[in-house]
């Protein structure tokens, strides 16, 4: 008889492991910028961007096409400046079009 062991949650497990929870901590940390600035993105392009990995302190925004990119890319120096006042400061923002072979930093 194959005994299992019992089901837990997600929560349960990273409080449990290191890894786990840093990596949960970095996933909430990125939401929260992006919820930060969600309000300086053009309401058109909201639903293109998501928040990406903290890496270094190098945020990275996930887009879905290169014309959002284009205009986020003009928006980075308020985007930075808005999360310095909200005390979620990076490094810098990096702009990644997701699912493109040409993905890459703007």
């Amino acid at each position: 008889m194959i005994r299992r062991q019992p089901s837990v949650t997600l929560l349960q497990a990273s409080q449990n492991n290191a890894s786990l929870a840093k990596l949960m901590e970095l996933n909430s940390a990125s939401k929260a910028r992006l919820e930060a600035i969600k309000g300086l993105i053009p309401q058109a392009l909201r639903a293109s961007v998501t928040a990406g990995p903290i890496t270094d302190g190098v945020w990275c925004l996930l887009l879905s096409n290169t014309t959002t990119a284009a205009k986020l890319r003009q928006l980075l120096p308020a985007f930075e400046a808005h999360l310095r006042v909200h005390k979620l400061e990076v490094k810098s923002i990096r702009l990644k079009i997701s699912g493109a072979s040409g993905a890459g930093r703007y």
